[in-house]
């Protein structure tokens, strides 16, 4: 019998479909070293019992408490790392007020490299705790505090993609904010993604190098042009800020005459490898050349309510054939949880489809076809998340990496209302995704490690 690292008993759920979980009710679940899952055992297969005789009672054992739940890890799609200090700060201005006032200032100040460890610490931590397994991130405009990022993800086990943020339009950028100069952007994202890349080869989760132009309005025409040659050199993932609000989605259209998606695929930077965040106004023919050029789409619920000045239409962009996860875009999202963004998520295409404007008859008042259901929801915070990265993560599934959470539903601070204890398993999962908070996610493991208890 194979000697695995861990063999895991207890139920999990995990998206076998965008619309569909599937519920895996006392099974086995064989961890190999490199962390992933080498066999799933259900009790009524031969194996399971001579699995459960070999492994019980030994220290690679782990069974399930009663009321104890396997999910897979979130995946986070969307994190500005060093707004993690302002987050919950002056959500009720305008975006372009609110990054000038209070957004650019903070990230400035990560020059300082022991404050950006202090800030950058912390907020890996607290995603973990949040059972966020892995994270795309922007750093800031520094390539020494952007690389000290990716080497808190790699110390603390969580599997981090990282941008150094290119601004590098001295017109549109604070003079004490900004990149040097054009080469010396370029230069440093180089030199960043070599530096990454080197990391990454004593990484067990793997942590990777992102080309991140800002957004279009932070960047000169030869700063993106650049970027996108650095993409396809060395094959990195790409990320940016696309199509998310009026004065954002307006200034591109100005700029150069078409919209975002366009724009950004004429610089090289929409390909397989691109997540690009918000897309609350692309058209129809934006969301076409998503499809073909395999770019996927970061959905912020949270944070598209206070900046976005629109909700995106997720269903009918999926229906397409983009790939969509989720984002918690902290610190315009004010929640590390992605728990919370699923919520929201479901309530905002609630709000989409019904309508908000109660003067227009029903019949006018919203968009149909835009309700996502919670399963749903959970599919982007998991499985879409993966699918959008290509990475085997966010499912419970053979030849995936063991990187889960577990829920306690029965601890007494904060006890889920399950009274039954032949509740159906479906009803359990949805009391979860609705009520859990973080206190509930008693341990985190990600690549076959621990990486959280509590």
């Amino acid at each position: 019998m194979n000697q695995y690292m861990h063999l895991f008993q207890g139920t999990a759920f995990s998206s076998k479909s965008p619309k569909e979980i599937q519920i895996l009710e006392d099974y086995l679940f064989c961890i190999n070293t490199d962390g992933m899952i080498e066999k799933i055992v259900a009790p009524e297969d031969a194996n399971y019992q001579p699995l459960l005789d070999t492994y019980q009672g030994t220290n690679n054992f782990h069974r399930l408490a009663e009321g104890q739940y396997f999910l897979p890890g979130f995946v986070d799609l969307h994190v500005h790392a060093p707004q993690w200090a302002q987050s919950g700060t002056a959500l009720d201005i305008p975006l372009y007020d609110w990054l000038n006032t209070y957004t650019f200032p903070l990230e400035s100040k990560f020059s300082d490299l022991d404050f950006a460890k202090r800030v950058y610490d912390d907020v890996v931590s607290t995603l973990l705790a949040n059972g966020t397994t892995t994270a795309l991130y922007f750093a800031t405009v520094h390539k020494e505090a952007s690389l000290l990022l990716a080497e808190i993800c790699a110390n603390k086990g969580q599997r981090g993609l990282v941008g150094k943020v290119v601004m590098d339009d001295p017109e549109q950028n604070p003079e004490n904010y900004r990149d040097a100069d054009t080469p010396t952007a370029l230069a440093d994202t180089e030199e960043f993604i070599i530096a990454v890349q080197e990391l990454a080869k004593s990484t067990k989760q793997g942590v990777y190098p992102v080309v991140t132009p800002r957004f279009i309005p932070s960047c000169t025409d030869e700063g993106l042009k650049g970027l996108g040659t650095l993409a396809a050199k060395y094959d990195t993932y790409v990320q940016s800020h696309c199509s998310e609000s009026d004065w954002a989605h307006g200034y591109v259209q100005d700029r150069y005459d078409k919209n975002d998606a366009f724009a950004l695929y004429d610089f090289g930077l929409l390909r397989d490898k691109s997540v690009m965040a918000h897309c609350n106004f692309l058209d129809d023919h934006d969301v076409d050349l998503f499809a073909q050029t395999g770019t996927a789409i970061a959905h912020c619920p949270i944070s598209n309510t206070y900046f976005a000045n629109s909700v995106i239409p997720v269903a009918p962009f999926h229906s397409k054939g983009v790939d969509i996860g989720l984002g918690s875009d902290l610190s315009g999202g004010f929640s590390p949880s992605l728990f919370d963004n699923i919520r929201q998520a479901v309530i905002s295409s609630r709000m989409l489809e019904d309508g908000v404007n109660p003067s227009l008859p029903a019949k006018d008042r919203g968009v149909p076809g835009s309700r996502l259901t919670i399963h749903e929801a959970f599919y982007l915070a998991t499985a879409g998340g993966g699918e959008s990265l290509s990475l085997p993560i966010g499912r419970i599934q053979e030849n995936y990496t063991w990187d889960v959470q577990i829920i306690d539903t029965k601890l007494p601070s904060a006890k889920l209302p399950i009274f039954n204890e032949n509740e159906d398993l479906d009803d359990v999962f949805q009391k979860i995704m609705y009520l859990v908070r973080p206190e509930n996610i008693r341990e985190v493991w990600v690549q076959g490690d621990k990486v959280h208890s509590r």
